[in-house]
């Protein structure tokens, strides 16, 4: 049973991972500083490298983007994984062991063994059939790949391979690196008879379908030779790595285009990925053997950041039949999704490899820009079945069509198309409207997940989220609920020198150990998003300044949420020093002139409170104030002199 992962764990996890060394994987980065990293942001475009990882807080931060968090928050953005899957993955990676809340498990030690090893074969075969598409007896492969406009960097690109003729040319392989017969039974690569197991795909092209994280966990095969009596293309059957529900072919190369560009495009074969890639649409995928259902539903909105905030899926089919069928059956899901969805059909029934081939790059691009409101294709789908020609056919076109009409999510355009439909069925706007409203009734009053049932808040009515202003920016709500905090103005002193401490206490917290605290504890910043980071620190307490990883993460989670952008580039900001002992004596400087400012308003304050005493009338207090003042001026100069 799974169960939630104990904080304690997490926090270790986090704790022992080194962030440079994840990042590393994705990132080339460079020293910036004394402990800083830089590189270009794996989240946005851009020429100059301003993504900035602090290994010792543990944290990153780009300053071109914003992005920002620890190694569990890169991994999520990076593998589009949950929370749970990131840490289950970092802890295999240093090899902790979880703990799990109310009796719930984890993996299981020995099913994560037995894991690594199919895809250790897996990834093992992918490089054995990359390597025999070289071979003389791969020009049949080649050939096809020729035939169909891609060259050999096209090949390598997306991994293609050859799987020889024969029956143990892979067998043999995976036998002679230690793989025994039990654990190639179970990878979906081999056939068995009588006489034991043999090679799945012989004399076929090969295709490494990759998860999501980019390991290889199944292979589909392409025919071709005339004497090869299997069908024309040959996947892995279903193993515990291989699920065709949950597979989309080209995800590992199209992840990061698909969130980027918020877009979606699924084809229906690998020559169509291929193509589509190579001519400038980098977010295509495929299924692999069956329909695109709910399973690559959560993939494709966990990629889109499918939040009701836009992003778009686009579906290409083929025009005859067929594809029309495939294409309402995708509509069926679409109210799954918030992004919006579409159909591209070319008219000629042409796929976007044979696009490719005959009229060039262009074509697919044109493609994919000509799309269709899939609900408009829905509707005309709809329309083609009946006859429009006699009044019986008109009331049963609209019948069956308003229902979809009362399906579009977006209430500003439903009314357009009502119109529509209208015009289509040569009918009054006022009849059709009624019959959408009748059905969107009918469907609102039905039974929870009733088909065609609208689910609560499936309507496009709620307004975008206003975004920050930037790194330390938020408005608040016009109740006045969440205040407003204002990003420091950098020429104004007093904000330049606590934003400078701010970032001392924020990355060598062990410098407030001791006496430090009390009186860093005490001092007032008069900047009010420097005050509420201050107040943060406050409320974490001092239990975790030696620990500058756990230190940043609680001061994060007690700021005010505008704000944690804010605490997030102060923690990984380059210092100005090149050495360590330079890094101790500007902190120790910084705390120094934060002190002495302290000390100045304090001095400032009571000056006051002396100027206004009559030292006849009140000579206890005049005193007390002067040994005070006193007092202060003794700290202040011995401050000075540390400095």
């Amino acid at each position: 049973m799974a169960g939630l992962i104990k904080r304690e764990d997490i926090d270790e996890v986090r704790q022992r991972t080194d962030i440079k060394e994840v990042v590393d994987g994705y990132v080339t980065l460079k020293g910036a500083g004394l402990g800083t990293y830089k590189g270009l942001c794996p989240f946005h475009d851009e020429r100059s490298p301003s993504f900035t990882v602090r290994p010792q807080v543990g944290r990153y931060h780009c300053f071109g983007c914003g992005e920002d968090g620890d190694v569990i928050a890169f991994v999520q953005k990076q593998d589009h994984t949950s929370f749970h899957e990131a840490v289950e993955k970092l802890a295999a990676r240093i090899g902790y062991e979880l703990r799990y809340e109310d009796g719930g498990t984890g993996p299981n030690r020995e099913e994560v063994g037995k894991r690594q090893r199919l895809l250790d074969a897996h990834k093992i075969a992918d490089e054995f059939f990359r390597a025999q598409l070289l071979t003389p007896g791969a020009a049949e492969g080649r050939n096809f790949l020729h035939g169909r406009g891609f060259d050999r960097a096209a090949a390598e690109q997306f991994g293609v391979g050859y799987a020889p003729q024969g029956w143990d040319a892979l067998l043999k392989h995976l036998r002679g690196r230690g793989f025994t017969d039990q654990e190639l039974k179970l990878t979906g690569m081999f056939s068995e008879g009588n006489r034991g197991i043999y090679d799945r795909f012989r004399g076929r092209l090969i295709w490494p379908i990759r998860d999501i994280a980019g390991d290889t966990i199944g292979f589909g095969a392409r025919k071709l030779y005339e004497d090869d009596q299997g069908p024309k293309y040959l996947n892995t059957p279903e193993t515990t790595l291989y699920k065709k529900s949950q597979v989309l072919y080209g995800i590992d190369l199209a992840k990061r285009s698909i969130a980027k560009d918020r877009q979606l495009v699924v084809v229906e074969g690998y020559t169509d990925v291929m193509a589509c890639h190579l001519a400038g649409i980098p977010t295509a995928v495929a299924t692999c053997g069956t329909a695109f259902g709910t399973e690559h539903i959560k993939i494709a909105r966990r990629l889109l950041s499918d939040d009701g905030t836009g992003g778009e899926v686009i579906f290409t089919f083929d025009g005859d039949a067929a594809g029309q069928k495939a294409a309402l059956r995708a509509f069926e899901e679409d109210q799954r999704f918030t992004a919006q969805t579409y159909v591209a059909v070319e008219p000629t029934g042409a796929d976007p490899c044979d696009l490719r081939q005959t009229r060039g790059d262009a074509a697919v691009r044109d493609l994919i820009s000509t799309r269709r409101p899939l609900f408009e294709f829905a509707i005309r789908a709809t329309l083609k079945r009946h006859n429009l020609d006699t009044v019986e056919g008109r009331v049963a076109a609209l019948r069956e069509s308003a229902p979809v009409v009362g399906q579009i999510r977006d209430v500003g355009i439903r009314p357009e198309y009502a119109r529509e439909l209208a015009g289509w069925l040569g009918m009054s706007v006022e009849e059709v409207s009624r019959a959408v409203a009748v059905a969107m009734k009918r469907a609102a009053s039905g039974p929870p997940g009733a088909p065609g049932a609208t689910a609560p808040g499936g309507a496009h009515t709620s307004a975008p989220t206003p975004q920050a202003g930037g790194p330390g920016v938020a408005a608040g709500p016009a109740s006045g609920a969440v205040p407003s905090y204002h990003r420091p103005d950098p020429r104004d002193p007093v904000a330049s020198m606590e934003r400078q401490a701010i970032e001392v206490a924020l990355q060598e917290p062990s410098l407030l150990g001791g006496g430090i605290w009390e009186r860093f504890s005490a001092a007032r910043f008069v900047t009010p998003a420097f005050q509420a980071v201050h107040d943060a620190m406050r409320a974490s307490g001092p239990g975790l300044i030696g620990d500058p990883v756990r230190w940043v993460e609680q001061v994060m989670n007690e700021v005010p949420e505008p704000l944690r952008p804010l605490v997030s580039e102060l923690a990984v900001v380059p210092l100005p020093a090149s050495t360590e002992e330079a890094v101790q004596k500007y902190c120790k400087d910084i705390l120094s002139r934060l002190f002495e400012l302290q000390i100045t308003r304090v001095k400032a304050d009571k000056m006051g409170q002396l100027q206004r005493l009559d030292p006849a009338a009140d000579p206890e207090d005049f005193q007390r104030l002067n040994r005070e003042l006193m007092m202060l001026e003794m700290e202040r100069r011995a401050l000075r002199s540390d400095a």
